[in-house]
């Protein structure tokens, strides 16, 4: 007993957890909480990698998912001491599955030495303060339309897995000719419970719903006598717990440029930076605000060490096949429960780190179940759309440009470019080209370049 109150009292002067006016205990709390909220991620992320069974393997990403997220968290609660989780960003690892590897043509090694060129950027960007810098270029409610689009894809998304919306019909996108298959029937069951335990605040509500749905699935296979789903999905595995397979690790390569030409790589470099940027941006001044970290001007104390973190995480991400890491917006579910220090980013990191001996459990997952999850959180980064001044044609017709673009054309960079190409010609046309900061017009030039030389 008096071993443990050394250990608290320890935790307690190292994290400085009296002094942000909290305890151990609730940090531990704040930190089981994070991951409760987020751990759905160890299931969506290789859902989306694994291209239906055409992509990366879903145990080996669930173990590399599991393992960035881990060491970037408690990272950044032992070096930064704020409650900011990190994981593989949603929408980050669409544009590597989708658009990099779908549309582009890259191979996943390819794939992924785009994010790890994209992280050693921004970390450069943040050791010489230029991040700063070029966030304050680019107009706010073309932040949020980056935000708004990527949700409406990774709705898109989950909506494809399910089996609801099919491209094959008498319109580009339409509602399956068959909407009684089983796939359909183990969506629709975890679609509702998931939104209902979302709406009464639930914590863990999407990985509830993901689960929900897999037992679901293994009943149908179980009750049909029969393989609905192949390869050990939706069938109840031989073990719980099995060795992580990290053999992903290290699985990158730089052959993107010359597979894709400097000027389409560089845009796609440039993309994957920018939603980066502004998603971490938004996520640590949104929670911080929250928390109460910020100062009068509302700048976060620290903040540099954080960003440093962050772009570390696309790094390590891009290194380890498991796509871009980034602060999550979840984090703000361990700060409701009163969760100031990195004590909780650092209990949150070790679940993580838990989690990558769970694979065999994973790969029972099928696609339907956690297309739900995905479907929801489009919700939760839809509801930027209140923020954007949509009365003001200027920013509102190139807002509506980079939202559409995105899901229309399954591109995550074709809808960053198509925006901030618009904004620029608008704002020039109408007299304000005065308004569009330089930097903001040497993307838009390189975004001119990717359309002109033909989007691959």
């Amino acid at each position: 007993m008096a071993q443990g109150t050394q250990v608290a009292a320890r935790l307690d002067r190292f994290f400085r957890v009296s002094e942000r006016g909290s305890t151990v205990r609730t940090e531990v709390v704040a930190g089981v909480t994070t991951w409760l909220t987020m751990a759905y991620i160890l299931f969506v992320n290789p859902s989306i990698l694994g291209l239906g069974g055409e992509g990366l393997p879903f145990d080996q990403v669930l173990s590399v998912t599991a393992l960035a997220a881990g060491a970037m968290t408690l990272l950044m609660g032992i070096v930064a001491n704020y409650p900011f989780a990190i994981a593989a960003g949603l929408g980050l690892n669409a544009f590597v599955a989708y658009t990099l590897v779908g549309a582009n043509g890259l191979s996943f090694p390819e794939a992924m030495g785009v994010i790890v060129a994209e992280g050693v950027l921004i970390t450069v960007l943040v050791l010489t303060g230029v991040r700063e810098a070029i966030l304050n270029a680019i107009p706010m409610d073309l932040k949020r339309a980056i935000g708004i689009g990527i949700g409406a894809f990774i709705a898109l998304i989950g909506l494809v897995n399910a089996g609801i919306v099919t491209p094959e019909g008498p319109t580009p996108l339409a509602i399956a000719p068959e909407l009684t298959t089983w796939g359909v029937l183990v969506f629709v069951p975890g679609f509702v419970v998931s939104a209902v335990l979302v709406t009464r605040g639930v914590r863990g509500a999407l990985l509830i719903g993901i689960l929900a749905s897999t037992v679901l699935a293994v009943v149908v296979n179980e009750w049909k006598g029969e393989t609905i789903w192949a390869n050990g999905v939706a069938a109840i595995p031989d073990r719980i717990v099995s060795t992580p397979n990290l053999g992903l690790v290290g699985d990158f390569s730089f052959g993107f440029v010359s597979a894709l030409g400097w000027a389409t790589a560089l845009a796609a470099v440039v993309s994957v930076m920018l939603s980066d940027f502004f998603d971490t941006m938004g996520t640590v001044i949104g929670i911080g605000g929250e928390a109460g970290f910020l100062d009068r001007e509302g700048r976060l104390p620290g903040i540099k060490r954080v960003l440093l973190i962050d772009s570390l995480g696309a790094v390590v991400g891009g290194a380890t096949s498991s796509s871009s890491n980034t602060t999550y917006i979840e984090s703000a579910a361990g700060v409701s429960e009163g969760g100031r220090t990195g004590l909780a980013s650092v209990v949150t990191g070790v679940l993580f780190l838990l989690a990558m001996f769970l694979s065999p459990i994973a790969g029972v997952i099928p696609p339907e179940a956690t297309a739900p999850a995905l479907v929801i959180v489009g919700y939760f980064m839809m509801t930027l759309v209140r923020d954007v001044r949509w009365q003001d044609p200027g920013i509102g017709i190139p807002a509506l440009v980079t939202v559409l673009f995105m899901p229309f054309t399954y591109s995550i960079t074709n809808g960053v470019g198509a925006g901030f190409l618009t904004y620029v010609v608008i704002a020039a046309l109408r007299g304000r080209a005065r308004e569009v900061h330089p930097l903001l017009y040497a993307v838009a030039i390189i975004f001119a370049w990717y359309f002109i030389h033909g989007v691959v």
